[in-house]
C-alpha cells in the first residue's frame, strides 16, 4: 500500500463507523451517520491546505494570523450513494461548489457508463474530492476519477467510508496520483461484489430503499 492511502483510525470515526455497520441501525441514523462520518473525514483529508498569513483586529489587539490560501474545492458525489456524504463535507468547507456524477455497470462489459455528468464551469482549476461511501471492486471510483482528469482536473482525492482490497488495489494501479481517505478497511468481496463483513448496501441504508 502506497503512501497515498489513508486508513483514518481516530476513535469517533471508528465508533460511528461500528454503529453504521450494524443491521438494525435505522435509515434516519444510518443518514445522520454518513454525513458525520464525512464531515470528519474532511478534517483529515484537508490537512494539506495552504494557509497564508492575514492581519486581523481582535477585541484586544492586531495581530497576524492563519487563514485558508484561497483555495478552490470542489466536491463530487458519484451517484447516488456519494449524495451523503456531501451534506458533512459541506459542513467544513461551505463554499465548496458540488459536482455530479452518475454511473451505472454496462451489463455486458461490466464497464461503468456515465449516464450522468453536472460539474462548476471552472471545475478544471479547482481541488477535487470524490466521495462514495463504498469503494468495492473500485471500477465507479476510477471512472469518476477518469472522467474528473479528462476535465483537466490535476489535484483529485478520493474519500470513501468504506473499503475493500480489491478496490484499493485498483485506485493503487490505475491512480498511483490520487490520495484516498478511508474510514475503514475490510477483508474481502464476496461473489456479489459485496465489501465482507462491510454494512450492505450503503445506498438503500442512506435513502430506504432496501
Amino acid at each position: 500500500m502506497n503512501d497515498n492511502i489513508h486508513i483514518l483510525t481516530h476513535p469517533l470515526l471508528q465508533h460511528k463507523l461500528t454503529i453504521l455497520r450494524n443491521q438494525n441501525t435505522s435509515t434516519k441514523d444510518f443518514r445522520e451517520l454518513v454525513s458525520e462520518i464525512a464531515m470528519l473525514m474532511t478534517y483529515e483529508a484537508t490537512r494539506d491546505l495552504p494557509l497564508e498569513d492575514v492581519e486581523v483586529t481582535t477585541p484586544v489587539a492586531t495581530g497576524t494570523f492563519k487563514t485558508i490560501c484561497g483555495k478552490k474545492l470542489a466536491i463530487v458525489p458519484i451517484l447516488r450513494a456519494g449524495l451523503g456524504m456531501v451534506d458533512g463535507v459541506l459542513k467544513m468547507i461551505p463554499a465548496a461548489r458540488v459536482g455530479h456524477i452518475g454511473l451505472y455497470r454496462d451489463p455486458e462489459t461490466l464497464e461503468p457508463v456515465k449516464y450522468y455528468c453536472k460539474m462548476p464551469a471552472d471545475i478544471a482549476e479547482r481541488d477535487v474530492i470524490i466521495v462514495d461511501p463504498m469503494l468495492a471492486t473500485g471500477g465507479s471510483a476510477s471512472a469518476a476519477i477518469t472522467f474528473m482528469k479528462e476535465y483537466g482536473c490535476k489535484h483529485i482525492k478520493l474519500m470513501d467510508v468504506l473499503a475493500a482490497p480489491e478496490g484499493i488495489a485498483r485506485i493503487e494501479r490505475e491512480h498511483p496520483d490520487v490520495e484516498v481517505y478511508v474510514a475503514g478497511l475490510d477483508d474481502h468481496l464476496n461473489s456479489h461484489g459485496y465489501i465482507v463483513p462491510g454494512l450492505g448496501d450503503a445506498g438503500d441504508r442512506i435513502f430506504g430503499t432496501k
